[in-house]
């Protein structure tokens, strides 16, 4: 668990490394990728070597691991997160984003309004408006750095049209992790509504000291028969790339729907991410994302530290993630002239607040989730570009 080591991903056909000239002219010899989602870490040995075991094996066929796979994911969620999960209620997609495409295809019709929290993924915009859905942006209210959530606002907002709502849990890109009160809130505001709640929760096992994550079904269990939950190892373990996405239903009813739109479009897992799932889902895993988070913690608190050091920046404290969401609006500078400092002069690939919707205009999502010299190296280069306001 070596999580300094360095590893170059450059001409690897690694999107964060080897696409960020093509899209922010960071230049990819000197650049430095803070932007995709995952993190510059080697998965957990516990998966290396079950990755291993499947191609020294040499056959690639037909399988079917729904013993361990859903074995792996029942003691996970009730070791790691205290939910109590039946293997009948859990599917398999092709990850997170998928998911919602799924629920979006299965629960709602062309024209429904889609609910989200803005800022917000901005994956869910884009498969929003793709399935030919309208995106309700509810924006989150930005008290001296903290998302809340402000229902009285987002009541007189719904029209009817709405039948849908996607929950960030724990939200990205600002790192909250709601409190059972706000999660209450959000159940009741479905309820209201008549709003089918798809809680995305792919960032729940990356959780800083001092917060817990509360899944959904226990944070309020009145609203199961209205609940789609949404988990992957992806985030924990970086293997986004095995495409593993889990989604886990109680309610018989939306069960049986969500099974035979499955069925009908014959979506399936594959051998190597259910696999590596599986192997994750484990106590070595249990350790491995335990001393990631301690490493995280450092890399949190030395980025932190530096953008404390330009006036008119803060970052977003955060509570969960390896996304660092940092507002430049007190620097009195236009979006371009900000961004352009950080992409042109720190030679820095973050996404653009904007991406993320309403509210985020003023931000840039930075991810920490790199070596810690590499964090480092971006202060340095942050503190040089900005250095006219110190």
């Amino acid at each position: 668990m070596n999580f300094d080591e360095l590893i170059d991903r450059r001409n690897t056909d690694c999107a964060k490394w080897d696409k960020m000239e093509a899209i922010y002219g960071v230049p990819a010899d000197e650049g430095l990728a803070m932007w995709v989602a995952d993190t510059d870490f080697r998965a957990p040995q516990v998966v290396l070597d079950k990755m291993h075991e499947m191609i020294a094996h040499g056959v690639f066929g037909y399988f079917d691991n729904s013993v361990s796979f859903n074995g792996a994911i029942q003691w996970w969620m009730q070791e790691r997160h205290g939910w109590s999960v039946e293997p009948d209620w859990i599917f398999t997609t092709t990850g997170i984003v998928n998911a919602v495409g799924l629920c979006l295809d299965t629960f709602t019709q062309p024209g429904d309004g889609i609910v989200v929290f803005s800022p917000v993924y901005h994956a869910f915009g884009k498969v929003v408006r793709n399935a030919g859905r309208e995106l309700i942006e509810c924006e989150m209210v930005n008290d001296n750095g903290r998302y809340l959530l402000d229902f009285d606002a987002w009541d007189a907002q719904m029209t009817g049209k709405e039948t849908m709502l996607i929950l960030c849990s724990p939200h990205n890109p600002g790192g909250r992790v709601w409190t059972q009160a706000e999660l209450q809130g959000v159940a009741d505001f479905a309820k209201r509504h008549d709003l089918l709640l798809v809680s995305d929760e792919i960032h729940h096992d990356l959780v800083y000291p001092g917060f817990k994550h509360i899944p959904m079904p226990l944070a309020d269990p009145s609203v199961i028969d209205r609940l789609v939950m949404l988990t992957a190892p992806s985030k924990t373990f970086n293997i986004a790339g095995l495409h593993t996405g889990n989604v886990i239903i109680q309610d018989p009813k939306l069960r049986a729907r969500f099974r035979d739109r499955m069925l009908a479009l014959s979506v399936a897992g594959n051998s190597m991410g259910q696999a590596a799932l599986a192997a994750a889902y484990s106590p070595e895993g249990a350790a491995w994302v335990d001393a990631q988070m301690q490493y995280l913690e450092g890399n949190r608190k030395v980025f932190d530290a530096a953008i404390a050091d330009l006036p008119g920046v803060t970052s977003m404290p955060l509570e969960s993630t390896f996304l660092s969401w940092v507002d430049f609006s007190g620097t009195g500078m236009p979006t371009a002239e900000f961004t352009r400092r950080v992409e042109k002069e720190a030679k820095i690939a973050a996404n653009h607040g904007a991406s993320f919707g309403q509210g985020g205009e003023s931000f840039l999502r930075f991810n920490i989730g790199t070596q810690r010299s590499r964090v480092e190296e971006a202060c340095d280069r942050l503190r040089a570009a900005f250095s006219d306001l110190q």
